[in-house]
């Protein structure tokens, strides 16, 4: 009975030595692997058609996304949905004739036409009819979009509102920054009122260089937002008086989390796609950035709570095996493609940063509607790793760590010249943010 007594102290000793020696982080951590029920899932919540400025129809669009394995679309018409009789004249179409034959091969028996005045007019179909065409149950899922399309003065506001019930106008505002709350509002009203879960995000920011990092920073009921945009017009590098649609992201994590009191805000990657013809070329393509979302099933409702939970990252071509997240570190896993380096670093802003930035001037002395200059201390290079794997541990005065991870293989097709294969994941809220905030 002695010998059983101290075998069993033995192993009780080991047992706690290991509980001990395991890195905290794994006690309470986050991790998004594919696994007991969940999946990762491949889609795009930004897309045009002929509904209003794209150059093809509904339904050769969906195919092309099926076609490419993606998992789920979402269709963001300018200020319209795609749910009444609407009758186009071919010729006049974005996509022409062009289009138009491809459609009729492709559904000879499907396509709705008649002659007007000596005019070929067809039919665009609707969002209800094209998913019950295109959509797989478990496969491949249509989401009902809306891009509302809003100004204030010069500067072009525009956001994304997925899963939507009925079209939102433009609400417009007394500044950049009512424009977008308003616009917020009406999203979240529409939301609690239908009681269908929609999500509204900002689109392409430096696209006329319309929002500034202190206009959005401060808008509430809103936590998405393009950190890349596959449209080349889109200006997401920005340029000498412009931050990059990055650094961007970082002035307003800091100030939210450290200044503000706001919840994160995450980054999503999209296409934007206008133009479905001659790929690969310089216009506005289909296939650059996309969002990889951990949900348990293929349904707007299961996609849309891991968006809000933060449940997935963004890309344009680097894939992701796994990310663990907890209040004590952050950790990445690429899957490597054959001949592919990679470079992960993590970025993030520590506690007693300067909030307080300096305006930009033109040369001529004139202050300019553009993110304020701020210093180096926010949106650090914390740590750089070269390598398919790496993570970080909290020092204990980070206010959030995100990861970018940048590849050695050149995008195929990039909204600008020079880009690599890039991921980007979901910052997590570090020791020092302000307390009681939620993710």
């Amino acid at each position: 009975m002695r010998i059983l007594s101290v075998v069993v102290t033995l192993i009780a000793l080991v047992a706690a030595i290991g509980v001990v020696n395991m890195e905290p982080a794994t006690l309470d951590a986050d991790v998004l692997k594919a696994g007991e029920g969940r999946k990762w899932y491949r889609g795009n919540l930004h897309t045009h058609s002929h509904w209003s400025d794209g150059d093809d129809y509904l339904e050769m669009i969906a195919l092309w996304y099926r076609d490419q394995g993606y998992d789920f679309l979402s269709f963001t018409d300018h200020n319209v949905l795609a749910n009444t009789e609407r009758w186009v004249t071919v010729d006049k179409t974005k996509g022409g004739r062009k289009a138009y034959d491809k459609l009729k091969a492709q559904f000879p028996d499907w396509v709705d036409e008649r002659t007007r005045d000596g005019r070929l007019e067809v039919r665009l179909r609707t969002f209800e009819e094209v998913f019950e065409k295109i959509s797989v149950p478990d496969e491949f899922l249509l989401i009902q979009g809306e891009e509302i399309s809003d100004r204030f003065e010069r500067y072009p506001i525009h956001m994304n509102v997925n899963n939507v019930v009925e079209a939102i106008p433009p609400m417009g505002g007394g500044s950049v920054y009512e424009t977008l709350q308003n616009n917020v509002n009406a999203a979240l009203a529409q939301r609690e009122r239908t009681g269908q879960p929609m999500i509204i995000h900002l689109n392409h920011p430096n696209f006329g260089y319309a929002v500034t990092a202190e206009d959005l920073m401060k808008v509430q009921g809103e936590k998405f937002f393009e950190v890349y945009n596959g449209h080349p017009g889109v200006h997401n590098s920005g340029d000498h008086h412009h931050v990059s649609v990055e650094r961007l992201w970082d002035v307003v994590l800091a100030h939210r989390l450290g200044i503000l009191g706001l919840p994160v805000m995450y980054g999503l990657a999209v296409d934007d796609g206008h133009n479905y013809h001659n790929i690969p070329s310089r216009a506005s393509e289909p296939g650059r950035g996309w969002v990889m979302v951990l949900a348990d099933e293929l349904t707007p409702e299961s996609l849309i709570d891991a968006l809000e939970a933060g449940r997935f990252y963004a890309s344009s071509g680097v894939a992701l095996r796994q990310v663990v997240t907890s209040p004590r570190r952050l950790m990445v896993e690429v899957d490597p493609q054959p001949g592919a380096t990679y470079t992960i670093e993590f970025i993030g802003t520590r506690k007693g940063f300067n909030p307080v930035g300096q305006p930009i001037v033109d040369d001529n002395g004139k202050e300019l509607h553009a993110t304020h200059h701020y210093g180096d201390d926010i949106g650090t290079v914390l740590a750089r790793h070269e390598g398919p794997s790496a993570q970080y541990v909290f020092e204990g005065d980070e206010l959030y760590v995100r990861a970018r991870i940048t590849s050695s293989t050149r995008h195929p097709n990039p909204s600008e010249p020079g880009e690599f294969e890039r991921a980007w994941t979901q910052p997590v809220v570090g020791p020092a943010a302000i307390p009681d905030r939620t993710r």
